[in-house]
This record gives C-alpha cells, structure tokens and sequence, in this order.
C-alpha cells in the first residue's frame, strides 16, 4: 500500500514537473522566454513549446494583434492664431519586435499605450500650433495627420532606443472648441443668426408695404375708373330722361305743370306728421281748388 501511494505521488511529481516545462503559444500572441530574468528566446509561431521548469525559466506573452490607442486627454490646444480646442485622435499599433519592445518600453501592452500616448500627444500639439482652426477642419486635416504619423514613427523607430512597435494610422475623430469658450460661440453664433433673421424680416416687411402700396393704389385707379364711367352713364341717362320729359311735356303744358304739381304734393306731404302754412290762395294749391287746366 505504501509502495502504491509513493509511486503515486511520484508520478503526480512527474506530471507537475512536465506541465511546468510545456507552454502553448496562441496565435494571437508572442512567446518570450525568460531566463532568470533575462530573455532567451521569442517564440513567434503558435503552438506546444518546452522550456526549463520555474525557477529556471518563465514565460511571458505579448499580444501581436493590430491594437486601438484613443485619446483621453482633455487638455486645450493652442492654434496658429491662438484658438483654444480639444482634438480627439486614435492610433493603431502593434508590437514588432517583442525582445526590443520589452527591453526599452515594457512587457505589458499598457506600458507601451502609455509612453506611445505621450509621443502622439505632443506630436499633435506641435503640428497643431501651426496651423488654424479652418486648416484644422479642411485643407490641412490629412497633412496634420500624416505629419504626426511620420513624427512617431520617428520616435518609436529611433536608432539608439527602438521602441519594437509599428504604428499603422493617426486619425483625428473631432476637433472641438474648448469648453470654456463653446459657450460664447454659441452665443456669436446665436446674434449672427438673429441678425440674419431681423435683416430677412425687414427685407420682408419692407416688400410687403411695396405690395400694399401697389395694391393699393391699383385699387383706386380702379374706383376712379368706375366712379367716373358711372357718372358719365348716369350722365347720358338723365340726359336722355330730361330730353324725354321735355318732349312729352311740349306736348301738353297744361298736363305737365299738372304732373308737376302731383309730385310737389307726393314730396311736401311724405310725412303723416308733416305740417305745412302756406297761403291757400297761392298758386302751389292752384291743382287743388280744381281750377282749369290750360
């Protein structure tokens, strides 16, 4: 029994030792092999690999994938004519070299987000300071990108401190005003629409009393124009009427000075309440005392 369970044990021992000196490499990954702290070999291709057991030998893994750096910075940068904005950019790297890039910046991916976050940041201040908000947003948008792009390149690929990294783009995702003057851009931006819009209502109402004004003089053409083809087809007509009346009247005076009275009595007594003094003898009842016709 106790030959059993020591050659159990034994075994387990075995074991144990064998799976401290196997490793797998994932095909996202490097391999770098430490011994006693120092780098012994990088396994770059995926698979089963053997190393010494601890503490002989370590293993450590970088990731080789294309990695996504964004900015966190909130801190304004100055313009060529000393505008004060906040750029949001992103970078994409990867690791290249494992041994140089653990040597001179980390063996952690972070390590080389930090110092590469750094170098981008100070690289887009400088080109941004020379250059203006409207080359920023247009025309020097690609060029400030590609500037800084060559500029870490530079500084990650230098002679004497090789950083083993690539950097594969530098894009820029917004450029803002800073917040301390948003406020009164709006503000500007707020009169100017107003002034556009109080010179629009004033062009507006200005065109609208042009419109009235022609309207209304138009109108009193027109009236005018009525009023006096009226007058003169009324004109025609009592004319016609008078020369009428003046033709049946030559006829028979007598009838007409008879005709004439009738519509004197229709006028003066209109009224139930009419009141008349007039002298009977006078010649305005002259129809009324029946005296002959002549």
């Amino acid at each position: 029994m106790n030959k059993l369970g020591l050659t159990i044990s034994s075994l387990l021992v075995l074991l144990a030792i064998a799976s401290s000196t196997l490793f797998v490499v994932d095909q996202r990954q490097f391999g770098v092999v430490f011994q006693l702290g120092e780098i012994r070999r990088v396994v770059t291709e995926p698979g089963l690999n053997f190393k010494l057991p601890p503490p002989f030998q370590n293993v450590s893994y970088i990731d080789k994938r294309l990695l996504t750096l964004e900015s966190t910075d909130t801190e304004p940068t100055l313009t060529a004519e000393k505008q004060r904005v906040v750029i949001d950019w992103y970078v994409r790297w990867r690791v290249s070299e494992p041994q140089a890039y653990i040597r001179n910046v980390g063996v952690t991916e972070r390590a080389g987000a930090l110092q590469l976050n750094r170098v981008v940041r100070n690289s887009f201040q400088q080109e941004v300071n020379k250059r203006t908000l409207k080359e920023l947003l247009s025309s020097e948008r690609e060029k400030l990108m590609e500037d800084v792009k060559r500029e870490v390149l530079a500084a990650v690929r230098s002679a004497d401190k090789p950083w083993g990294m690539d950097v594969v783009d530098v894009r820029i995702t917004r450029v803002d005003y800073a917040e301390s003057i948003t406020a009164s851009v709006y503000q500007r931006m707020e009169a100017e629409r107003k002034r556009v819009a109080n010179e629009l209502r004033s062009t507006g109402f200005a065109e609208g009393e042009k419109i009235r004004a022609d309207a209304d003089r138009q109108r009193e053409v027109i009236i005018a124009d009525a009023y006096k083809k009226a007058q003169e087809i009324k004109g025609e007509g009592d004319a016609k009427a008078t020369a009428a009346y003046a033709d049946a009247f030559g006829r028979d005076p007598a009838f007409a000075q008879f005709y004439r009275s009738l519509e004197a009595y229709k006028a003066s007594f209109n009224g139930k309440s009419d009141v008349m003094v007039v002298d009977p003898s006078s010649e305005f009842f002259k129809a009324m005392r029946g005296t002959q016709l002549r």
